[in-house]
C-alpha cells in the first residue's frame, strides 16, 4: 500500500535533511493541494519532491524559478547531461510501501547532491542554460 502523505512528508524531512544542511538549502516547503509534495531551496535552485498514489512512485526535480516563468527538470536527466551518471536506471522510484520510498527518496536525494555543485555556483543563466540542454520544462507564472 502506498505510503500516506504523513508517512511520505516523515520520511522526506528524515531522508534530506542531511542533504539540505550539507547544500545549504532551505525546507522543505510541504503541499498535498494536489499531490503530496516538497521543496528544499537554495539561492539559485531548488528540488521537488513529489508522491504519485496512483502509480505508487516519487518524482524528483529541479527547480530554477525567474521572474515570470520556472525551470522544472528531472534529477535523473540533469546528473546525466552533466555527466555525473552515465544511464538511466541508477536510482528508483517506486513507493509502493515505506521501505521502497525511503530507497527512492534516497536516491533522489544522492543525485541532488552529486547535481547541485554544478547549480549552485552558477549564476542564474548559467543554471538555466544547463537545466535546458538537459531538457528542463518551462512554466508560466501567469
Amino acid at each position: 500500500m502506498v505510503p500516506s502523505a504523513k508517512v511520505f512528508f516523515g520520511e522526506v524531512r528524515t531522508v534530506y535533511a542531511p542533504v539540505a544542511a550539507a547544500l545549504g538549502l532551505t525546507g522543505p516547503e510541504e503541499s498535498d493541494l494536489v499531490a503530496p509534495s516538497a521543496r528544499y531551496t537554495g539561492p539559485v535552485v531548488g528540488y521537488r519532491i513529489t508522491l504519485d498514489y496512483r502509480e505508487g512512485t516519487i518524482g524528483g526535480r529541479v527547480e530554477l524559478h525567474r521572474d515570470t516563468y520556472y525551470l522544472s527538470v528531472d534529477v535523473e536527466q540533469l546528473a546525466m547531461t552533466v555527466g555525473v551518471v552515465e544511464r538511466r536506471g541508477g536510482i528508483s522510484f517506486s513507493a509502493k510501501n515505506q521501505k521502497q520510498l525511503r530507497k527512492s527518496l534516497q536516491g533522489h536525494a544522492d543525485y541532488a547532491r552529486l547535481v547541485h555543485p554544478f547549480l549552485a555556483d552558477a549564476d542564474p543563466d548559467t543554471a538555466e542554460a544547463l537545466m535546458r540542454r538537459a531538457g528542463a520544462r518551462e512554466w508560466s507564472k501567469r
